[in-house]
């Protein structure tokens, strides 16, 4: 197949959602796809509103997917009529996210009239794909393609996860993901504050996402007398986050909307029980009081009695550890994921699926 892939920016962006297109497009071309990437530049919500005056989708394609991200810029472009088929890979709505009613409802009728462009999708989760559905008129043909959890390949053995459990001192507590507004770093800081925790908070993701934000965190920080306890590393590559990992007890991205979540999972993957909140697709892999946590968004009170109760019953963190060990081996593979996305694309042009 001859396949484009609209994004925003770089392929090699440290997120959650480009690591997903990332590895689908190493897939594709493993498997003898030709696959050409199409970068918009990022710029502010407006600014890709105006790309409709001027982008124009390639011609010479048998099937075009477009990350759901880039929906402002693609409006007009999908409208024109075209030789071949648009998927659209929904991480998650930007009208699903937590704002003003009057925000999500010009987001939700920009989106809406986006989804209605395509011509099918490929869902990071069940939640992505109610979401979808409950804006569409008509159904559109799609699959649900979990993201990739499995990039580390390293892990710890259960007797390493008990003992890590058991060790004295702070509960070791590792926030991993982008430093913005939606993951919700603000509550973390007010719960450890809220009860003057015995914690350490390993702080992992770019600090050069939402400046302004950061800028307020770091500020909160200080003024808190929390330096002591948190550190900020920027992001990491693989080596030295994977000692992150497994130095940590408990990871906590109390975000405000999750599409999925992959950060969960590959936090389970060493046996970190994970404590995210009730809103999106969070649900569908913490189950609550076993293999983590579920809050409400912004409940630093909530979050504050979850960190005390695991730091003061090193039992119940010890189970909860374990317990998300064996949720992480439930995962399917992205092996078997990614191969699913391309018969699903090869069924969208009528092309029998054949191993490579």
């Amino acid at each position: 197949m001859r396949i484009g892939f609209v994004i925003y920016g770089s392929l090699d962006t440290l997120s959650g959602g480009y690591l997903y297109d990332r590895k689908l497009v190493d897939y594709l071309r493993e498997n003898g796809d030709k696959v050409e990437i199409i970068s918009l530049p990022w710029r502010n919500y407006a600014a890709h509103l105006a790309d409709n005056f001027h982008f124009r989708l390639p011609p010479d394609l048998d099937l075009l997917i477009q990350d759901e991200l880039n929906h402002p810029s693609l409006l007009s472009a999908n409208s024109r009529p075209r030789k071949y088929p648009v998927i659209s890979l929904v991480h998650h709505l930007r009208c699903s996210e937590q704002r003003p009613a009057w925000g999500n409802w010009l987001y939700g009728s920009i989106e809406k009239r986006y989804l209605n462009s395509v011509d099918g999708f490929i869902f990071n989760s069940q939640t992505t794909k109610r979401v979808v559905d409950s804006l569409l008129d008509s159904s559109k043909p799609d699959v649900v393609a979990y993201p990739p959890t499995d990039r580390f390949r390293v892990g710890l053995t259960k007797m390493e996860i008990e003992a890590r459990a058991n060790e004295p001192g702070p509960l070791r507590i590792l926030f991993l993901g982008n430093v913005i507004q939606r993951k919700g770093l603000h509550t973390l800081l007010d719960a450890i504050r809220h009860q003057t925790l015995d914690v350490r908070l390993d702080v992992v993701g770019s600090l050069n996402s939402e400046p302004k934000y950061t800028r307020n965190i770091q500020h909160k920080v200080k003024i808190s007398g929390l330096n002591s306890k948190v550190f900020f590393h920027g992001p990491l590559e693989n080596e030295k986050l994977i000692d992150r990992l497994k130095v940590a007890q408990v990871l906590v991205v109390p975000s405000s909307y999750e599409g999925f979540g992959i950060v969960y999972l590959e936090g389970m993957a060493f046996g970190l029980p994970a404590i995210g909140t009730t809103a999106g697709a969070a649900s569908e892999l913490i189950s609550h009081a076993e293999t983590g946590y579920l809050i409400p968004p912004d409940d630093e009170a909530a979050l504050a009695n979850c960190l005390s109760t695991i730091l003061n019953d090193r039992y119940l963190l010890t189970q909860m550890s374990v317990n998300a060990l064996l949720r992480y081996r439930q995962q399917p593979v992205w092996a078997e994921t990614a191969r699913h996305i391309r018969e699903f694309l090869l069924g969208i042009l009528k092309i029998p699926a054949v191993p490579f």
